[in-house]
């Protein structure tokens, strides 16, 4: 059938919503819909049209003259307006543009001032909603709105081309170029092809206007930029912008074209690995050299069994998953559960276990090697290695290091499993608030795994590494569990034997691994799991040993890690001391390390700006490389009332100066300050109730308490301090207040009793340690240290006198010998 005789009611089951038409289906319904029986309707150039006319709101964008448009709309709300338009004699009325979002919302000021006059064709109705077909004349402009929505009426005045100044030479080449513009986004889209030919069945290329209205409405662009383009009734202007709105389109068409392109490359290419991928398994099957997914899994699985000495439980376990995972789906849920669940048991060393290297020289040598200084705690592990030796097997230990920040600890073990020849594996449990982190998930959960012990066993792949538990005492609790019950099982000898991970369900022997544990106290671990280790105290380095560590490790590793060579940077001992004792007096060496790094990296920086190798650091050059000393030597109290004591730190030992003055003597009283702890407090209430129901015994006045207010202050006011190890120094320093008599020069360290007994005291070698550093070389302990003090390394009781005492009465003995 040609488009002439086509009926045009064929395309009202065509029509559009009257907000969403396309230019495509626009221009198609018009096109197709014009016939012979129609001709007498279409527009006349010398056609008067009417003055007053109804107006149709729409939203969605404009339409130009020469269009044809089928519309689809409510008509319950448009239904009268259609029928008032479709009973006059000439069936014309306009379209404007609203600027809501929909058509049914508008208000007479929301209207566009120029619209197109168009005439209904045809109108048919299906119940609720309305068909109507229109063609598209004139622009017009409107003078005055009348009426309301929906039935709007308008008096316009209809708009004319004046175009006496442009020439057929003048609009030819933007036709040619609107032309050519719809040319080249023919190829990008098939739509424009059909929108093409039937703007060309209408109307025809030589109908300048036309095509600049058919163009504008063949592009994507926005209603206010279609509406620009209606409003603009000039021919050369209105080109102008049509032709700025295609090149738009076309680069917009270009880019879709492109992304289309891309994509479809894309998907062809897996398509094609796909097809190719399946085609060659069932080729290798077919041919017996390939299995399935399910079967080569299952031959893994098997093969690493054979490797394994799994217990009769856990071999039953196994064949049983095995069994459901050979008739389970892979596409299922179960089948990943299940295959997961395989693949950590056979990953397991059940029955492998690595060679124990037991020699203890060797031991020895590695301890000796990795280590300088701490010679108690070498003897302590050279012990602890030596039973096992003899016993033929070193299983079921638990050892527990103790001590300051960087003194060691985790060196220690390493040096531990070097000295077996096992494997090492370290995790810190520190901050751990929940027991499946221990014990592991039960596999209900998603994304279940198993406890941490269970993951390093996998990783080292034997049964019987050295197993490090870093961290210790800051093991922490919550709602999900408490972690550190967990471990009672996992350090008990006699329990892990069978120890029992919830995601496994299995029991697995963890009796052969070394356990080697790190805490920096002792205080926050549980009793029970504390009685479960073996406690073995790192107290830390004197400036000799830190001197030597620093000659011997940590320069040499600092100077490798920057890419020098040994000799490019030299540090004589002076200046290295100089670096310990104003930079990094703590009793680790991590500080330290950290401060020989900063000068290395400032010497790189000069040997690249040019300076000559070798660069020696001289101490005057310490405060430009490492800025003022952090520590500086310790005051030296003096005067009646000040007494010098040794505490006890995290970080190690330090020493204490205690003051006590008479504040004044308008009424009695004691105070503390110095931000002390409530047992300290407790301590210094003793001291004062001692000294002041003993002053007699130590000829002192004892009228000086009926009236005296007494302030007891210990610096810095800014550490927190506790403990009982004050006590004879607090009650010293009151006595040296009461008799205005300077105590003798010396440290000491003792809890003291309201009958003056002098009870001991911990951290023994911390604080002689202090002592020390401080330059004091007369203590007194209490005397049933004296066992502490003897195991104290003979290089750090050199050159100290120790006073042993029982009762207060022998401190103020030494305090005030004259």
């Amino acid at each position: 059938m040609n488009d002439q005789d086509q009926d045009p009611t064929e395309e009202l089951d065509t029509a559009t919503e009257i907000d969403a038409t396309t230019p495509e289906t626009k221009l198609a319904a018009a096109s197709e819909s014009k016939t012979e029986e129609d001709s007498t309707l279409l527009a006349r150039a010398n056609e008067v049209l009417p003055g007053v006319i109804y107006v149709l709101p729409v939203a969605a964008r404009p339409f130009f003259p020469g269009q044809g448009v089928p519309l689809l709309m409510d008509e319950k709300t448009w239904g009268p307006l259609i029928r008032a338009i479709d009973e006059s004699s000439h069936k014309v009325f306009g379209i404007l543009l609203t600027h809501t979002d929909k058509a049914e919302d508008t208000a007479a000021a929301d209207l566009y001032q120029v619209g197109t006059a168009c005439r209904i064709h045809k109108v048919q109705s299906n119940g609720e909603r309305l068909q109507v077909l229109v063609e598209c004349l004139r622009r017009f402009r409107v003078h005055d709105i009348l009426g309301k929505n929906p039935m709007f009426s308008a008096r316009v005045r209809y708009l004319t081309e004046e175009n006496e100044a442009v020439t057929d030479s003048d609009l030819k080449p933007y036709s040619m170029a609107i032309i050519n513009t719809i040319k080249e986004l023919l190829p990008l889209n098939p739509l424009y092809v059909e929108e093409l030919r039937l703007f060309l069945d209408r109307l025809g290329p030589d109908d300048p206007s036309h095509l600049a209205d058919f163009a504008a409405a063949l592009t994507t662009s926005t209603k206010e930029q279609l509406q620009e383009v209606l409003d603009t009734v000039q021919l050369l202007p209105r080109m102008e912008l049509v032709l700025d709105l295609l090149h738009k389109e076309l680069e917009l068409a270009r880019a879709q074209q492109k992304i289309r392109q891309s994509v479809e490359e894309r998907m062809q290419t897996q398509q094609r690995e796909f097809f190719l991928r399946e085609q060659l398994k069932v080729i290798q099957k077919e041919l017996g050299i390939a299995k399935d997914d399910r079967t080569a899994e299952l031959d893994r699985f098997k093969e690493r069994l054979e490797k394994l000495t799994l217990s009769e439980t856990a071999q039953k376990r196994v064949d049983e998953e095995m069994e459901k995972l050979a008739m389970l789906e892979t596409g299922s849920p179960e089948y990943a559960v299940t295959r997961n669940y395989l693949d950590w048991i056979t990953l397991l060393p059940w029955g492998i276990n690595s060679q124990d290297h037991l020699d203890l020289k060797h031991a020895r040598d590695i301890l000796d090697r990795d280590h300088y200084g701490l010679e108690d705690v070498k003897e302590r592990i050279l012990e602890f290695l030596a039973v096992g030796i003899m016993k033929g097997s070193i299983a079921g230990s638990i050892i527990l290091l103790v001590g300051p920040p960087g003194v060691g600890k985790t060196s220690i073990g390493r040096s531990i499993a070097d000295a077996l020849g096992r494997k090492f594996f370290r995790f810190s449990v520190g901050g751990i608030r929940d027991e499946a982190e221990i014990k592991g998930h039960r596999r209900t959960y998603i994304g279940a795994m198993p406890g941490k012990l269970i993951q390093a066993l996998k990783e080292v792949e034997t049964e019987n590494p050295v197993l490090m538990l870093d961290e210790i005492d800051k093991i922490g609790a919550s709602y999900h569990g408490d972690p550190a019950s967990a471990l009672l099982e996992v350090l008990d000898p006699e329990q892990n034997v069978e120890f029992l991970d919830h995601y496994l369900d299995l029991r697995f022997d963890l009796s052969k691994i070394l356990f080697v544990c790190t805490a920096n106290q002792t205080d926050s671990i549980p009793a029970p799991l504390l009685d479960r280790m073996e406690v073995i105290k790192l107290a830390g380095y004197i400036a000799a040993e830190k001197l030597e560590i620093a000659k011997r490790y940590l320069l040499p590793r600092q100077i490798e890690k920057a890419g020098l060579e040994s000799n490019d940077i030299q540090i004589q001992d002076p200046t290295l001391g100089a670096i310990i004792d104003g930079y990094a007096r703590d009793v680790g060496v991590r500080r330290l390390e950290k401060q020989l790094g900063k000068i290395i990296r400032k010497s790189v920086v000069k040997i690249l700006d040019g300076t000559t190798k070798p660069i020696l650091i001289a101490e005057t050059d310490l405060i430009p490389n490492l800025g003022s000393p952090v520590f500086r030597d310790e005051r030296s109290f003096g005067g009646a009332g000040v007494v010098t004591g040794l505490a006890w730190t995290a970080q190690g030992g330090a020493t204490l100066n205690v003051e006590a003055v008479c504040s004044h003597k308008f009424t009695r009283g004691f105070k503390l300050t110095g931000q002390l702890g409530d047992v300290m407090k407790e301590s210094a209430e003793i001291a004062y109730s001692y000294i002041l129901g003993h002053v007699k015994d130590f000829d002192a006045d004892p009228e000086f308490f009926k009236e005296a207010f007494i302030h007891l202050h210990v610096p810095a006011g800014a550490t927190p301090k506790d403990g009982p190890s004050a006590g004879i120094t607090m009650a010293s320093a009151l006595l040296s207040l009461v008799k205005n008599t300077p105590a003798k020069k010396l440290a000491m360290t003792g809890e003291l009793t309201l009958t003056g007994q002098v009870f001991p005291i911990g951290g023994v070698r911390e604080k002689l340690i202090a002592a020390r550093r401080a330059g004091i070389q007369e203590i007194i302990l209490p005397e049933d240290n004296r066992g502490e003090y003897n195991e104290v390394p003979e290089h750090v009781r050199e050159s100290l006198t120790i006073h042993f005492v029982q009762q207060f009465a022998d401190v103020a003995a030494l305090l005030f010998e004259a």
